[in-house]
């Protein structure tokens, strides 16, 4: 067995490298982007890549690529299972609806006529989203039936850039008050508002669509839950402070005794389901204190040892370094 790896700084594929060294596994290293990409793999049994749903590169075609190999007989992470509803809260939506798990509550319209109508019944606060991004970069509280309006007119019009650049500016702000940032995170949010990054200069503006998700209120956290084969890591995540969302705080929670153990149970039957490769679950509590699931990934940050552990699929739970690339080659080779 040899494996190619396309390598990112601060991914997972410097995990999975130093995994190979370590275990003698023959492995090389290609580059996704190249032209002869299909020719450098062809000595190859399995295929790695995690890649970045902000990079345009990308989102234009690692799914696609990803695809042709797993068709070809390649092993590939990640797989068609894993991978297709990533960055895509669209096709989560129908996909969750589609299996009956329980999940936000969700409503999209493909013109603007529908949406115009549905907001006049509707109650309010509702939350509105893009179809991607991360960190809650373009998610928004939207308190009445004004604001909802004029979501609606700019998502059938102008559009949305996939980068806020307020958004951004804001954070970086939160950043520094807390100190958790420098002056210079604040001048560079500044400049952000004038020079956009090339992923957002790159992909044509967000439109054709709206997205409102219930506004589930009394969540001062959420709840993370990665799932890898039989291993399950979970953490809670604070809320902004004057901010709803937990989703790109940086507010980490491990204590492993407040972790709903339902969450747990819930994205390892959710996972086996849809028969991922890793689950990487975000949840909410509903009014009555059950668990909701807000969406699901793949790509999240391979640093999750601040975790005291993982749980077993029994539920058990056992303390453990947490190095989540090498957890996920483990289990993907293992299969």
């Amino acid at each position: 067995m040899k494996i190619a790896i396309h390598h990112r700084a601060k991914s997972f594929s410097e995990g999975w490298i130093d995994y190979c060294k370590t275990h003698s596994i023959p492995y090389k290293i290609v580059n996704a982007y190249d032209s002869d990409i299909i020719r450098q793999i062809s000595d190859c049994d399995v295929f790695m890549w995690h890649y970045y749903h902000i990079d345009y590169r990308d989102a234009l075609f690692a799914k696609q690529l990803l695809f042709s190999l797993q068709m070809a007989g390649k092993k590939v992470f990640p797989d068609f299972n894993t991978n297709w509803h990533f960055d895509d809260k669209l096709g989560q939506k129908y996909m969750f609806e589609a299996i009956s798990v329980p999940f936000v509550p969700t409503y999209v319209f493909y013109n603007s006529e529908e949406a115009l109508q549905w907001i006049k019944n509707t109650s309010f606060p509702k939350v509105f989203k893009l179809r991607g991004g991360a960190g809650a970069s373009n998610v928004k509280l939207v308190k009445n039936s004004r604001s909802a309006r004029n979501l609606i007119n700019r998502s059938f019009h102008k559009g949305f850039s996939q980068f806020n650049s307020i958004g951004y500016l804001n954070e970086r702000i939160s950043q520094f008050l807390a100190g958790k940032g420098s002056a210079i995170d604040v001048i560079k949010g500044i400049a952000r508002l004038f020079i956009k990054p090339k992923y957002a200069r790159m992909h044509a503006p967000e439109k054709g669509y709206i997205y409102f998700q219930d506004f589930i209120p009394n969540n001062n956290t959420d709840t993370r839950i990665v799932v890898v084969g039989d291993k399950i890591i979970g953490e809670r995540r604070g809320v902004r402070k004057g901010d709803f969302r937990a989703s790109g705080s940086h507010i980490l929670l491990p204590d492993v005794s407040a972790v709903d153990i339902r969450c747990v149970k819930m994205a390892y039957e959710v996972s086996q389901k849809l028969k991922l490769q890793i689950g990487v679950f975000d949840f909410i509590h509903d009014v009555n204190s059950e668990p909701l699931i807000v969406e699901v990934s793949y790509g999240t940050d391979p640093d999750y040892t601040e975790c005291e552990g993982y749980w077993t699929p029994d539920l058990n739970f056992i303390k453990s370094h947490i190095n989540l690339s090498e957890i996920i080659i483990e289990s993907f080779l293992k299969k």
